[in-house]
């Protein structure tokens, strides 16, 4: 019943800052846990930011200081908030959240995916 949104993608030049959105559709009773992975061509897929109802946001160090994941739990939605945007941040960014339902108790959902480019 769960379907994961992104958007927010696009192109922007090094130094810039993009805002990636999860909207969750569904009937949801609680968002879990969010994670955001990215894959660049030729790369295996990395996780990059997590968080926890009522916790902090976590980072991989090459992120940390820059993005910020957050959840509005009113509009049942994601985000990811990226600043001073480098050409290595270019990828396809995914949104990965565990969400409780009555149907299904708490699984996994992905996204579909959204491209950042960033250029030099």
């Amino acid at each position: 019943q769960v379907q994961l949104v992104e958007s927010g993608g696009g192109l922007v030049q090094a130094g810039g800052s993009l805002r990636l959105s999860c909207a969750a559709s569904g009937r949801i009773f609680r968002i879990n846990h969010l994670t955001w992975a990215r894959q660049a061509p030729g790369k295996q897929r990395e996780m990059i930011a997590t968080i926890s109802q009522g916790g902090v946001g976590n980072y991989v160090d090459s992120v940390k200081g820059r993005f910020t994941i957050s959840i509005d739990n009113a509009n049942n939605t994601m985000y990811l908030q990226m600043r001073s945007l480098k050409p290595e941040d270019t990828a396809v960014y995914y949104c990965d959240a565990n969400i409780y339902t009555l149907a299904d108790g708490s699984k996994d959902y992905w996204g579909q995916g959204t491209q950042v480019t960033v250029s030099s």
